[in-house]
């Protein structure tokens, strides 16, 4: 919120089936956590140098989740975080 001007932030912890309906999941996978954040601020985040995010990304990476951002210009952010159950 301190770059964004976003007046508030929502967050969505959701547990599923993910990379289990995937062929192409490795053997034994147990799908997926997902967490959603979204905030109402004005846009234009981006994974790049010098971005909080692209730190993010990488701790994420490292337990074979992803991270994407979707931050259109007038927002809203949203930054989904997927990581596979053990």
């Amino acid at each position: 919120m301190k770059h964004s001007g976003a007046s508030g932030v929502t967050m969505e912890l959701t547990s599923g089936p993910g990379r289990d309906r995937d062929p192409d999941a490795a053997p034994g996978s147990r799908g997926e956590l997902r967490l959603l954040v979204r905030d109402d601020g004005r846009g234009g985040a981006v994974i790049g140098a010098g971005s909080g995010l692209t730190g993010l990304r990488a701790r994420v990476r490292t337990v074979d989740g992803t991270l994407t951002c979707d931050s259109p210009p007038g927002g809203p952010t949203v930054v989904t975080v997927r990581v596979p159950r053990a």
